[in-house]
């Protein structure tokens, strides 16, 4: 008898690299090729304004939530791809781009219509995006994410 998983398994190690993954490709990848346009981005989508006002105290913890908020997007990611049973990298470059287009299309496409922001700033943040969703999803799919691989 099939049973209802609601919180799907996913491989632990693929959480933590997936995470890893994130951070790396905003910190490592995309700051030094982008430099301040990346960071103007990444500012410009903080929605926790009281950060920026007390930013020596509330570094640890604006790290924290976004470690805890990449290993949730990471589990998100990993739970999908078990649930569709893709495969290959090709399945997961089409589910990463409908990630994408349900989670980050509608703010981008608000940065270019109705906040008028300045392009380099909108195409950084697509860059980031598609890290976070295509590149998250293809890198799980070479890692693995079944916690059986017989599944």
């Amino acid at each position: 008898m099939a049973t209802l998983h609601y919180l799907p398994p996913v491989k632990p190690s693929a959480i933590a690299l997936g995470t890893i993954f994130t951070h790396t490709a905003s910190l490592a990848i995309l700051a030094p090729l982008f430099g301040d346009t990346y960071h103007r981005a990444q500012a410009a989508n903080s929605n926790e304004e009281f950060f920026k006002s007390k930013e020596a105290a509330t570094a640890a913890a604006s790290w924290g939530s976004s470690l805890a908020g990449s290993a949730l997007q990471t589990y998100g990611v990993g739970a999908l791809i078990n649930a569709t049973g893709t495969l290959s990298y090709k399945g997961a470059a089409y589910l990463g781009s409908l990630i994408f287009m349900a989670s980050s299309a509608p703010s981008i496409i608000a940065q270019v219509v109705t906040e008028k922001r300045p392009m380099d700033t909108i195409a950084v943040t697509v860059v980031s995006r598609i890290f976070e969703t295509v590149g998250l999803s293809m890198f799980l799919t070479y890692w693995g994410t079944r916690t059986n691989p017989f599944d």
